[in-house]
């Protein structure tokens, strides 16, 4: 299948995409990631290893798409949760009494 990342083609089959990765150990995952065998690998080291350029030069969009099309499972970043709000000592204290600082 015809694939173009980073404004270059490539000609990538799902056979040589599992022949690319061979061997190759996954990073941390910490955004989004491909599923290749039994293993999570970050795009843009499958990127990387697949096209053999920087990893600066594409984005992890395209790599996804690509790998998406060639039906490898993909997965993209989790979202963000807010850290909870930090309880001051006077809120834990009323809390812990059972009263309410409100009204």
């Amino acid at each position: 299948m015809r694939c173009v990342i980073a404004r270059f083609p490539f000609e990538l089959t799902k056979n040589g995409v599992l022949e690319s990765m061979k061997g190759v150990k996954p990073e941390p995952v910490t955004a989004e990631s491909v599923i290749i065998g039994r293993r999570h690998y970050p795009a843009k080291q499958v990127g990387e290893v697949v096209t053999r350029q920087d990893r600066r030069d594409f984005s992890a969009g395209e790599v996804l798409r690509a790998m998406a099309r060639l039906g490898f499972t993909c997965r993209t970043a989790p979202e963000a949760v807010p850290a909870p709000a930090e309880e001051t000592p006077l809120e834990r204290a009323s809390a812990m009494l059972g009263t309410s600082l409100t009204g």
